[in-house]
């Protein structure tokens, strides 16, 4: 079975389904009508993946307005989720999944240690993106809630809901999954508008193919028997493919009437809003798509469809990976956006200048941020601006000041 062998759990307690107020048994199977047969629609959510590829998914501690990085052994999973995965892997799996599906599922495996005060410790071992065929959502008698994973070769597990990280899209009428009200992806009004596009590119390439049928007309004008017709259509081909001039040579026998073709093409502006119409549908506009964008178009593209992502996730793996009590001591997992800022070189230049003056920045951080690569004798080097002092000694050396110019007079 290899590592799926870590995930084979069952509940040690008798459960039964999940009570839901709509009404529905809450059994969800993966998943609907296959969109993905678009180019666009591929070429829409690959372009959403590529973004979030470049997350960094960070172990942090926030202590009041401060954020402490921590190096802990969650975030040396987050560097290497399992086996076969790279973090950009990892992300990248998360992300078609949720477009997919419009859930995803992630399954840390972990083990227990004791440490010598006595307290246990959870030590995570993996994190595993998982693509069921049937999701179960069950409950026991405390109401405790469970969620029971159908493969596709029919190996079940099944597992706290706590314990495993669902990350959802439009999460709206259903109480448990993202989606409809099935649990599965709402795409009936995107596959009209597929379907829309399909007929015009199939009408388009049927009018392509007429262009190429019937170019004329050759008129004996003489009976001919089928034998003779035959020979001199051959003949007639001929004399087409040997002519370099562009001239047809005839006798008085054949007269050729080309048929005039008016051939009705879908215009530019017609295709262009199919294409935005399903762009939209992704939040992807057009300049994303051909990476012809500006800084501005980025940051709207960013804020309207990466932004609530990267929040998700966020917030997502922190609520499964840490417990309540680490929560409230201000453990988080966050998604950095660090390579998705798209800055101009005078606006790096200028983010460099601010950060820098203020010790902000390691001196090969500034390198890096012009694309030059780390030098080994600036590792953890960081230099400052003298013009700046800290604010709790700014009134102490104001006063100072003051004094020694009243001596002086």
């Amino acid at each position: 079975m290899g590592w799926l062998d870590k995930l084979r759990r069952k509940p040690k307690v008798k459960t039964e389904y999940a009570d839901m107020l709509n009404g529905y048994t809450p059994i969800y199977s993966q998943f609907g009508d296959d969109i993905y047969a678009s180019d666009v629609v591929q070429q829409a959510i690959n372009c959403i993946v590529m973004e979030c590829k470049k997350l960094i998914p960070t172990h942090v501690k926030e202590n009041g307005s401060d954020v402490i990085p921590v190096n802990s052994n969650v975030q040396s999973v987050l560097n290497a989720p399992n086996e076969i995965m790279t973090t950009t892997d990892f992300i990248e799996k998360i992300i078609w999944q949720l477009y997919f599906n419009y859930n995803a599922f992630i399954i840390p495996t972990w083990y227990t240690r004791q440490e010598t005060n006595g307290s246990l410790t959870t030590v995570y071992t993996g994190l595993y993106p998982i693509a069921p065929t049937n999701v179960e959502i069950l409950q026991d008698a405390s109401d405790k809630l469970y969620i029971k994973f159908t493969f596709a070769n029919h190996y079940e597990t099944t597992l706290k809901y706590s314990d495993v990280i669902h990350i959802r899209k439009n999460f709206s009428v259903n109480e448990f999954m993202g989606g409809n009200e099935f649990g599965q992806p709402d795409n009936d009004a995107l596959l009209k508008t597929l379907d829309l596009n399909w007929q015009l590119l199939h009408n388009l390439s049927k009018a392509m193919v007429s262009s190429c049928a019937v170019n004329g007309i050759v008129k004996y004008n003489t009976m001919m028997d089928d034998g003779k017709t035959e020979a001199a259509l051959k003949q007639l081909e001929e004399k087409l493919k040997n002519s370099e001039s562009g001239f047809l040579p005839l006798d008085i026998r054949a007269e050729f009437t080309p048929i005039q073709r008016e051939i009705q093409m879908v215009d530019e502006a017609t295709l262009k809003f199919i294409d935005e119409k399903i762009l939209r549908h992704f939040g992807v506009p057009l300049c994303i798509l051909t990476g012809d964008y500006t800084k501005e178009q980025y940051e709207a593209f960013f804020q309207k469809t990466i932004e609530p992502i990267v929040r998700t996730l966020s917030q997502s793996f922190t609520k499964t990976i840490f417990t309540q009590r680490e929560r409230s001591f201000g453990n988080q997992i966050r998604f950095y956006t660090k390579d998705l800022i798209f800055l101009s070189t005078d606006q790096t230049l200028e983010m460099v200048n601010l950060l820098g003056a203020s010790g902000s920045l390691y001196e090969n951080e500034k390198r890096v941020a012009f694309g030059m690569r780390p030098l080994p004798e600036l590792v953890g080097v960081r230099m400052m601006s003298l013009n700046y002092v800290n604010v709790e000694y700014a009134k102490e050396y104001q006063l100072n000041q003051k004094e020694g110019t009243d001596d002086g007079e």
